[in-house]
């Protein structure tokens, strides 16, 4: 590009150093991090230095280990959205638990969001952050699978996504997460079916 006078103009400074190839190297040096040494051990410094730059260019991106985190389990949370519309209860269900199986069961997932809730209950003032990064795009999705479910009469007008969102991923983040245990063929299927139940039993 040039001016009116005819000379080349400058680009911006910041489109040469937020360059995304740096910006994939910086997030892949993350993910070896948090391998390594875990999210209370990791520094900036480790993460720079995974990825063969220096500390301004990872403070350039994120304004600390915490945010850089939060944005790529962010990220990953919101793989498979937004949120089904098969035509039914079980249907939706089911594909939410896909989603979620394959989220949880990312190794960033797997050994960061453990961590990330110790960090939590420790810090207050990151909860908030946490909870945004790993619920608040799931309440609305499983929010929209029951209003969706409401209108088309296979749940009464009074049913609260939060209840679903915890029957539908609480017992697959605690087997994947916590317990650490594989998933047997045809589990998520029942997992599902008895998420369905649940919600559509009457008082």
């Amino acid at each position: 590009m040039t001016t009116a006078s005819g000379t080349p103009r400058r680009a911006p400074a910041g489109a040469a150093v937020l360059r995304e190839d740096v910006t994939e190297a910086i997030r892949a040096a993350v993910f070896e991090e948090l391998a390594a040494v875990g999210f209370a051990r990791m520094s900036i410094e480790g993460i720079a230095r995974r990825a063969g730059v220096g500390k301004t260019a990872v403070y350039r991106r994120w304004k600390s280990k915490l945010s850089l985190v939060l944005d790529l389990v962010g990220a990953l949370a919101a793989e498979g959205l937004p949120a089904p519309s098969t035509g039914s209860l079980y249907g939706d269900v089911r594909a939410l638990l896909e989603v979620a199986a394959h989220a949880l069961r990312h190794p960033v997932a797997s050994q960061v969001i453990p961590d990330l809730l110790v960090e939590a209950a420790r810090q207050p003032e990151i909860a908030g952050a946490v909870k945004t990064a790993l619920l608040d795009g799931r309440q609305g999705v499983v929010a929209q699978v029951v209003r969706e479910a409401v209108e088309r009469g296979e749940l009464p007008p009074e049913a609260d996504p939060d209840r679903a969102l915890d029957l539908v991923v609480g017992p697959l983040y605690w087997r994947l997460v916590v317990v650490r245990g594989d998933l047997p063929q045809g589990y998520l299927d029942d997992l599902a079916r008895s998420a369905v139940a649940a919600l559509t039993a009457r008082p």
